[in-house]
């Protein structure tokens, strides 16, 4: 957890702001009615806002680049002689920026002959050696030399920090070894050339094994021993380019002596100019910030429906107040709906107030289970509900809300069936575009509306002392309860007009995501048996082994040790038994990191035997030990939480517990899927697709190899096998059929010759040329894979096979790995995607015949993969296996035929 101080001095990065704010913003191409645009301008403001409301007492200064060259340019003509020019979209907006920076009463800082990182690399350093403590905002990487106990790295648009110890995990050096790093890989964005041949995990090795630059050519003939690839030419290669090394070193190293005329003192905000800020949000239309400046003047014309924010929000305190409220939501086409609760957890949650709105600006929240000391009379929790649960029920009645799905999971603990979900505003923004923000409301409202919304944390504190929505004080908590179904709204608003203009899209919205969310939230309310005996047994048994594990290891070592300290352990393995020191930590101990145990485990017994201590160990942790602990009181069972608008491609993900993650690859991980059981006369059924991708795969790519092996019924990495080998169906080898998975699968994800190389451990040349003939054999492949390339590059996402698009925003990156790494997600995310389409609709489809059996005879419990898990009556196991494998398989149409492998058990383990 990262130390957050109370007051530092913020140093901004305007120019890595501009940049990110512009790209940020492109996708909704957002302007003035006469054109202009905006989006850098919105997203810049609004970051500056975010940062004051988060550091209302710090100081702020905002720091840019001169133009012109800097003396990076003299020592080296080609520093970032690669980078395009800057887009006239964004140089029309770096004026109106400044000035509204200027505005706001912030510095704003401009050096000539240096970049805004010397400048704020200078001012950190004399405000450290003033015991200041330094926030720098930045989304540059090579900020994060700077990082020391007095300076924290923040990522703004992402609310996240990087201390020392952040600098390490992300990196794998600390802040001082991060020029080095730099120098040794180079950096294709600003055209530091780097070390010919030398990678990040090279470089990593060099780092982490000798040290820095200097001690790197201190010690060449010690290179050998760290072991990488090349390591043993790498002295004579140093020494070659020794001279671009620390040349590179010079120049990614930022400044900190700049002679600047201010230093942190001088850095003292001024008042805001308001009437300089309203004349700007006028001129670039930024009608809600307007709004916040001039409360009071709602008579100046707007060229679209998107009133100031709401000042109408309403208390409901009376039944009068409550019944004219719901003779209103009767008569409208829809209304925003939102609860207010004691919890996150929504099986133990319990609302205390309800919110509406049916027009921006009108809402009203009806509170009736605050229960702080000297809380105002409220209504009933009887009468409210009492009163609005024909209403919530009533199917014709269309709600509006956003996550829906736990609205009404916390409303079926009061007995009421939320029925007429009709829209849900988390779920537009996904299917629009999944990755350009997060789909939470406060970021969608400030994404899409300009607007920050009230926070909660605002209202009810941090951490162990933050207040349940019950014991806030009704004056705060009216307006927030409220706000939430305004702004709910006012998103639907925005983002249905942008979903009805692209059809393919709202049919995904209509037709796959809405009608899922009351499937989900059944299989959440429903949740799962767990026999937590046989996990305790499990428990028992794993420190039962620890124990011998721990005897054993200190057998080995000749004395006990502490298994879980690495430097009791470092100093066992590297000093006492001497075995080989193949990796350095940051502070130059040896490492003791998981990879080196691989490794070392391969040669000698007491690695080995502590990779099964840490395997264990975490198993009995995460699952054996915390599983029960998940049980609900109320229900017996474990109640996961799914997520539809989490992942890039549509699939589903779920948390407390990850279902997605429980190990199945090792007899111990096995046994914890055997712990998932059915309850007394049921069996669990598992339904699982059969080798989905690869079937989408050949219908995308209409090869007919594909198509004909799939068609026959073959077993697709036998016949895979025989085409890249040249040998008949019969006399594939159980070794060519493990390559020719390899390879499959490898495909699906983009793999290049040199991943396919190191997944099979075998030369970069053989496996280029299976490879080769692969696409000989299956040419509709390599077409798709290069059509899918062009057209990504072309339109900036792919789709899926029913109108599903996954926006890649670097698909014409300069930065060449960047651009590989998004075609590698141009190939497989259509297949992915299709795959998570396909398994929803099946659902879909499942729950319709549900519907149709009594709740006593089947359930549909957990969704994992390409697999759902059910719960069904003894005596109609048969049957509505059948039924279920029937309905899945022909939950949509392919030019291959869909294949579903159903088993049955007492366990999740024997249902497969």
């Amino acid at each position: 957890m990262v130390a957050i101080p109370a007051k530092p001095l913020i140093l901004v990065d305007g120019s890595s702001y501009l940049y990110r704010a512009f790209f940020a913003s492109q996708q909704a191409d957002l302007r003035t009615s006469d054109g202009r645009p905006t989006g850098a301008i919105r997203v810049v403001t609004n970051m500056l806002r975010s940062l004051h409301k988060q550091f209302p007492d710090s100081r702020v200064t905002v720091v840019f680049d001169a133009k012109g060259k800097t003396f990076r340019d003299e020592i080296y003509p080609e520093y970032k002689a690669q980078r395009p020019s800057m887009p006239d979209d964004l140089r029309s907006q770096v004026e109106p920026i400044h000035a509204i920076i200027r505005a706001m009463g912030l510095p704003l800082l401009i050096e000539d002959g240096v970049e805004a990182d010397d400048v704020i690399g200078t001012l950190a350093r004399q405000a450290t050696e003033q015991q200041l403590d330094v926030v720098i905002s930045t989304g540059d990487k090579d900020m994060a030399q700077l990082v020391s106990d007095h300076v924290l790295l923040m990522d703004t648009m992402k609310n996240s920090f990087m201390d020392r110890d952040g600098v390490v995990e992300k990196f794998g050096v600390p802040p001082e070894l991060i020029v080095d790093l730099l120098a040794l890989v180079g950096d294709k964005v600003d055209n530091i050339p780097g070390m010919p041949g030398v990678g990040e995990k090279t470089a990593l090795a060099l780092l982490q094994g000798l040290g820095s630059i200097d001690e790197i050519a201190a010690n060449t003939d010690k290179v050998a021993a760290l072991g990488f690839r090349g390591s043993k030419t790498f002295a004579a290669k140093f020494v070659e380019h020794e001279d671009m090394v620390k040349l590179s070193r010079v120049l990614a190293t930022i400044k900190t002596d700049v002679a600047l005329e201010w230093g942190p003192a001088d850095l003292q905000q001024s008042a805001p100019d308001t009437e300089a800020l309203k004349a700007l949000y006028r001129e670039y239309e930024f009608r809600n910030l307007l709004a916040e400046l001039e409360p009071d003047q709602s008579d100046e014309p707007a060229p679209e429906p998107a009133p100031a924010m709401a000042t109408d929000y309403q208390t409901i305190d009376t039944e009068a107040q409550l019944n004219d409220w719901i003779g209103r939501l009767k008569q409208a086409p829809y209304f925003a709906f939102d609860t207010e609760t004691t919890s996150l957890n929504y099986r133990d949650a319990r609302v205390v107030g309800v919110s509406f709105a049916i027009e921006p600006g009108q809402a009203a929240y009806v509170p009736f289970g605050h229960d702080y000391l000297d809380a105002p009379e409220q209504l009933s929790e009887e009468v409210v509900l009492g009163a609005l649960k024909p209403l919530l029920e009533d199917a014709g009645l269309i709600k509006l809300g956003q996550n829906l799905k736990y609205d009404a999971n916390v409303l079926k603990n009061h007995g009421i069936e939320l029925k007429g979900i009709g829209m849900d505003t988390m779920l537009e923004s996904y299917v629009l575009n999944s990755v350009q923000t997060r789909h939470d409301m406060d970021s969608m409202a400030a994404f899409f509306l300009n607007h920050n919304t009230i926070s909660f944390e605002s209202i009810a504190g941090k951490g162990a002392k933050q207040l349940t929505f019950n014991q806030i004080p009704l004056e705060q908590a009216a307006p927030y309860a409220a706000e939430d179904a305004d702004i709910t709204l006012r998103l639907h608003h925005h983002l249905a007009a942008q979903l009805a203009a692209e059809p393919e899209l709202q049919q995904v919205f209509e037709e796959i995501e809405m009608p899922l969310v009351p499937i989900l939230a059944q299989m959440e309310y429903t949740g799962v048996r767990i026999d937590s005996g046989l996990l305790a047994i499990q428990s028992d048994e794993i420190a039962t082994r620890l124990k011998e594990l721990e005897l054993e290891a200190h057998e080995l070592a000749g004395e006990p040790f502490n298994l879980g300290s690495p430097k009791q352990l470092g100093e066992i393995l590297f000093n006492k038994l001497e075995l080989p020191v193949l990796k350095k930590t940051p502070k130059g101990a040896p490492s003791t990191a998981e990879e080196v145990l691989q490794e070392l485990a391969l040669d000698y017994p007491l690695p080995k035997l502590l990779m099964e201590y840490r395997a264990l160990s975490k198993l009995k942790s995460t699952y054996t030990d915390k599983l029960p602990l998940m049980v609900n009181e109320h229900s017996g069972r474990i109640h996961t939480s799914y997520h539809q608008a989490n992942t890039a491609t549509g699939r589903l993900s779920s948390s407390d517990p990850n279902l997605q993650n429980i190990p199945i690859r090792t007899p111990e991980g096995r046994r914890i899927r055997q712990a998932f059981v059915a309850a007394p006369g049921y069996k669990l059924v598992a339904a699982d697709y059969s080798q989905i991708e690869l079937r989408i795969m050949a219908h995308l790519s209409q090869d007919k190899g594909l198509l004909d092996a799939f068609a026959r019924g073959l077993d697709i990495h036998k016949a895979t096998a025989a085409e890249v080998f040249g040998v008949a169906l019969d006399q594939v080898t159980t070794e060519q059929r493990r390559r020719a998975k390899a390879i499959n699968f490898g495909l699906i994800y983009g793999m290049s010759a040199f991943g396919l190389s190191r997944q099979l451990g075998i030369p970069r040349a053989e496996s280029q040329a299976y490879m080769d003939i692969y696409f000989e054999r299956y040419p509709g492949v390599l077409r798709y894979m290069e059509d899918t390339r062009t057209l990504a590059a072309d339109k900036g996402y792919v789709s899926t096979l029913f109108g599903r698009r996954l926006y890649l925003p670097e698909i014409n990156a300069k930065n060449g790995a960047r651009r590989k790494g998004a075609e590698r997600a141009a190939i497989n995310a259509p297949m992915q995607g299709t795959a998570a389409d396909i398994i929803k609709k099946a659902m879909i489809k499942v729950a319709g015949w549900l519907e149709q059996q009594a709740d006593d005879e089947v359930r549909m419990l957990m969704q994992v993969h390409d697999e759902l898990v059910f719960e069904i009556r003894e005596d109609k196991v048969a049957a509505f296996k059948e039924q279920i494998r029937t309905l899945m398989e022909q939950a949509v149409s392919l030019d291959v035929p869909l294949l579903v492998e159903a088993g049955e058990g007492d366990n999740w383990d024997q249902a497969h």
